[in-house]
């Protein structure tokens, strides 16, 4: 009897569930707080369960809503900690934190702390090279000493400037769902709209008047858990939203359309792009012995690069605007607004037309999609259209070569901004040829079984980039680096030369001493991995069926010559085998030569991978390749003594 009375109220508990009984202002029954509740099935590949969420966005009027979210998550490992902390974002002037609550349960379900908004770290929100801004963080952080724990958050927000409704994350990585919802509350003239992304799911609608209901609902969904390389965005379900008519900081909008948001942002750059008579007049004198356009933009360019430097100031509407011309001319610092601003101001007094574009920064950054324009865009950029040979500037970079763009932007859309509003078009994909790490090692063997060698490399595109980055670091830290980098061969000393950065490639030169640079010694043979890094290092796991597309930071071609002298009295008994190895996006080839009179022997390895993107159907043949070419790096040179 007892049985059959559990089991009637668990079904009611589903059953309320599944049709929105439990609301947020009513109690939600004490199975969610209980650890031992959780169904099997949604603790797999689970570091944490969603047993209820409820977010309730009402939108007041165009960039005005109030948010109400209570969420209850059961952490089931360390991996889950971060469900225990909790940072809002806030603006005294258009956006406030209300009431606040955080509740810690045990396994059984039993509270065991509990904190308020008045426990909340409250700090501003500058932190690398933002150095100033109006916005601050609200913090919360509850060190979890035990697991099953569940975590209880309420708490409501109300904010005065929205540019969009933002996006529902259904889901995170190695999560799993045992009920959420989602709600937004709208006038049904406001010209809302949703975007699903990997996932199908529909709200129910309902409408009061001049009032529209929109509940999304989610039960029962396992975790998922990302494959390695593959993009949070392109997996995990998410549901944006929006409305035509915004309102940023006191300033209306409308983004129904990419025209349309692109005519606001140009608003925001009215009388910002101007600079003096007499400093016009000085611009035009540095480049007037230059002959075309294109050199007078690169001219400027690299003067912008020598002159400026980046800051991130977010004030107000400045998170949007950028700060005037003449202001970063004389305080020679801006932001990437502001330096695109002033670039594009440099340009304009010496009559060369240029167009700053919005867009979505860093590595394999989900693109602006055509069809949903919302604001994604971190970042803003510089496009001079020259007659057949569209130029795109990073004006944040003190280092990137004129014309180049590089992984932190290159490959999406981005939100040009002209005289008839915005257009997206897509950046510049580089090549393999843009990203090149050609290096040359002479090493010297001793009959000892030590050796000297002399590595130089010459590194352009992203290589170039890490290598300009390392050269920041204490010498003793770039040395640990680099032979992290590199799955360097343990040296006994190594030592690192100045070495040039012209012309867009960046030279590095390296001393190498080993006691001890056989891998096997026997009898009178020395037995050597013929080379004192690897010229690739990744290698894979078996899938049965890979669900996701493989991302690279981008292609790239890599080239060693490595020259091995042997020592007097040996001779080569093995060479390793020659190999060509290839897979749909790239190769691998590796060439051996013995010069008998020389006693040398001279190496010749190259690897290409021509797109940073692999196809998931491609991942096996890829797989496959990849330990082809471990292989292939490991086999041996084998020397002798001579009789």
């Amino acid at each position: 009897m007892k049985a059959l009375k559990y089991l009637f109220a668990l079904l009611l508990l589903v059953y309320g569930l599944i049709n929105n009984s439990f609301a947020q202002d009513k109690k939600l029954p004490v199975e969610l707080y209980l650890a031992a509740s959780i169904p099997d099935s949604l603790k797999e590949d689970a570091n944490s369960v969603v047993r209820y969420y409820m977010e309730e966005m009402d939108v007041k009027a165009p960039g005005k809503a109030t948010m109400k979210v209570h969420s209850i998550v059961t952490v089931l490992n360390d991996k889950g900690n971060d469900e225990a902390e909790r940072v809002l974002s806030y603006n005294k002037k258009f956006s406030s934190v209300g009431d606040f609550e955080m509740k810690v349960y045990n396994a059984a379900g039993l509270m065991i702390k509990k904190y308020k908004k008045s426990d909340m770290y409250d700090r501003s929100a500058t932190s690398g090279e933002t150095i100033v801004s109006d916005d601050r963080l609200l913090m919360i952080s509850h060190t979890i000493a035990s697991y099953p724990t569940t975590i209880e958050f309420i708490y409501d927000q109300d904010f005065k400037s929205l540019m969009d409704l933002g996006r529902w994350t259904i889901q995170s990585d190695e999560q799993s769902i045992q009920n959420t919802y989602y709600k937004v509350v709208i006038d049904n003239n406001a010209g809302f709209r949703y975007m699903n992304k990997n996932t199908t799911i529909k709200p129910d609608k309902t409408t009061a008047g001049t009032t529209d209901t929109y509940l999304w609902k989610v039960a029962n969904m396992k975790a998922l858990k990302l494959e390695d390389g593959a993009e949070s965005w392109q997996v995990l379900p998410h549901v944006y939203f929006a409305t035509s008519a915004f309102e940023y900081y006191g300033m209306a909008g409308n983004i129904s359309s990419w025209q349309n948001f692109g005519k606001w942002i140009q608003t925001l750059n009215a009388d910002v792009s101007t600079l003096s008579p007499q400093r016009i007049a000085e611009i035009q004198k540095m480049t007037a012995d230059l002959k075309t356009d294109k050199e007078k933009a690169k001219f400027l360019y690299q003067y912008m690069q020598q002159n400026m430097r980046y800051v991130s100031i977010q004030l107000g509407i400045g998170g949007l605007r950028p700060f005037p011309a003449s202001f970063v001319d004389e305080k020679k610092y801006g932001d990437c607004k502001a330096l695109s601003n002033y670039m594009y101001t440099l340009l304009k007094a010496v009559n060369i037309p240029s167009y700053y574009a919005i867009i979505r920064a860093g590595e394999n950054e989900q693109p602006a999609d055509v069809s949903f324009p919302i604001n994604q865009f971190n970042h803003e950029i510089l496009c001079i259209p020259f007659k057949g040979d569209t130029t795109w500037l990073e004006c944040t970079s003190s280092t990137q070569p004129f014309g180049k763009l590089g992984p932190f932007t290159e490959n999406r859309n981005a939100l040009l901004i002209t005289e008839d509003g915005g257009k997206l078009v897509n950046t510049p994909k580089s090549t393999g040829e843009d990203n090149q790490f050609k290096s040359e090692v002479h090493i010297i063997l001793n009959a000892e079984g030590g050796a000297k060698a002399k590595l130089k490399m010459f590194n352009t595109g992203e290589y170039r980039s890490q290598y300009i980055g390392i050269a920041a670091m204490k010498v003793d830290e770039q040395k640990e680096y680099l032979i992290r980098l590199l799955n360097m061969k343990q040296p006994s000393t190594i030592e690192l030369n100045p070495a040039t950065d012209k012309d867009g490639i960046k030279e590095v030169d390296i001393d190498l001493e080993y006691e001890k640079f056989s891998d096997i010694s026997a009898g009178n043979k020395n037995f050597y991995r013929p080379r004192v890094f690897d010229l690739w290092r990744l290698t894979l796991p078996v899938l049965e069926k890979r669900k996701a597309d493989y991302y690279f930071d981008h292609p790239l071609q890599k080239v060693c010559v490595t020259t091995i002298d042997l020592p007097e009295g040996f001779e080569v008994e093995t060479l390793p085998t020659n190999q060509v190895l290839k897979f749909s996006y790239g190769n691998y080839e590796v060439n051996y030569v013995y010069d008998n009179k020389k006693n040398q022997v001279v190496s010749t390895a190259k690897f290409n991978l021509t797109s940073q993107v692999v196809p998931a159907a491609k991942y096996t043949e890829m797989q496959v390749y990849m330990d082809a070419v471990a292989k292939a790096q490991n086999k041996k040179l084998v020397v002798r003594k001579k009789a």
